[in-house]
């Protein structure tokens, strides 16, 4: 376990360039160091934030006054399952890069992960935040997720039944308010779980699943439920989220994001009735939107904050911007502040409730900082 000065800047680790120095930064190259980097933490009543990519972090200008544990652990094997004929677990340690483990399954022709691909960061967070893309969840295709549990300072085995999975969050990410330390001064309840691997079921075939997403299906060139080569579907997923600006690129201002920076509203049947009249008194036209189960009906934020006069690249000069390739992304296209980026975030939330009632729920999590 190596232990580095508590001046690290925690820009430096973030994939927005965002976030003061970290109190106390570790290394964690093997499960055992991550245990017991968090375990001497809790030990000590700090309060422990987890860093894998850095790609869904949003990090104050002052930084954490806590233990930063920056989780580097490797390992990716595959299993044969019993009982179930052409199907392989995955298992990958939380510090794989996530883009490489999609690549990787996809080159070994197992299909599941495909339209995954391109997503930044690494695979510990996925289950966390119930990663999802271009019609598929990794909530469908995880069987299980080893994890410490700090507050009983163990280790378990978390099947996919008991995690928690729903539209971007999970068991993982919700806080456990009483038991672990809090920053000082207030802040998010620190998780209970650290994940420490997670397995997936992926399908031993060369076509991908019936492609559900409309906007891949077209960049494919096929009919919607039709199935592709998973190669091919990993290429086209790439090849979009390049245009939209979601693929890091190191010469592109434009990427340097956290990605979507809210989450796409789940509403009722009702509110969304509130949306489209809102629409026609903008003269904004038809409202796309999609059935979320439930009578809920879930709404694209991008198109929710475009049609409220944020557009494309709006905000420039300044470096804390919209960004010119998708309205869903906030990014740091220079020297940018963490609080700069917030104050654009909280404009964007505001005019979207003031034009169509329906308030934003940032994707990211935020570190000492609140929207």
């Amino acid at each position: 376990m190596t232990s580095a000065s508590p001046a690290v800047r925690l820009a430096d680790y973030t994939t927005l360039g965002l976030g003061g120095p970290a109190r106390d930064f570790v290394s964690a190259g093997t499960e055992r160091e991550l245990v017991d980097a968090v375990r001497a933490a809790d030990a000590a009543g700090a309060p422990v934030l987890l860093i894998g990519g850095g790609s869904n972090l949003v990090i104050a200008d002052a930084g954490f006054d806590g233990t930063v544990v920056h989780v580097n652990t490797r390992g990716l094997r595959g299993d044969a399952t019993s009982g179930l004929k052409g199907t392989v677990d995955v298992t990958v340690a939380a510090g794989e890069d996530w883009d490489g483990v999609v690549a990787a399954t996809v080159a070994d022709g197992l299909a599941g992960l495909e339209p995954l691909s391109g997503i930044p960061g690494r695979a510990g967070a996925t289950p966390i935040q119930n990663v999802g893309a271009y019609g598929r969840e990794v909530a469908e295709v995880i069987t299980a997720v080893r994890v410490y549990d700090r507050r009983e300072n163990d280790i378990k085995v978390i099947p996919n039944e008991c995690c928690g999975f729903s539209y971007r969050t999970s068991l993982f990410k919700r806080g456990e308010p009483e038991s672990l330390a809090r920053p000082p001064g207030g802040g998010p309840a620190q998780p209970r779980y650290v994940v420490l691997d997670a397995t997936f079921r992926l399908a031993r075939q060369p076509l991908s699943a019936p492609v559900r997403y409309a906007e891949l299906a077209a960049e494919l060139g096929i009919e919607l439920g039709q199935q592709a080569a998973t190669g091919e579907v990993r290429a086209a997923v790439v090849k979009i989220r390049s245009r939209k600006g979601m693929v890091l690129s190191p010469g592109d201002p434009d990427t340097r994001s956290a990605g979507s920076f809210f989450t796409n509203p789940v509403i009722s049947a009702a509110d969304f009735g509130q949306v489209e009249a809102a629409a026609v008194t903008r003269g904004a036209g038809p409202v796309p939107h999609y059935p979320a189960g439930d009578g809920l009906v879930k709404v694209p934020a991008g198109w929710l904050i475009e049609h409220s006069g944020f557009a494309k690249g709006y905000g420039a000069p300044s470096p804390a911007r919209v960004s010119a390739k998708h309205t869903l992304a906030l990014v740091n296209a220079g020297n940018a502040t963490a609080a700069e980026l917030l104050g654009l975030a909280r404009e964007i939330v505001a005019g979207v409730r003031a034009a169509y009632g329906v308030t934003l729920t940032p994707e990211p999590i935020l570190v000492g900082l609140t929207l």
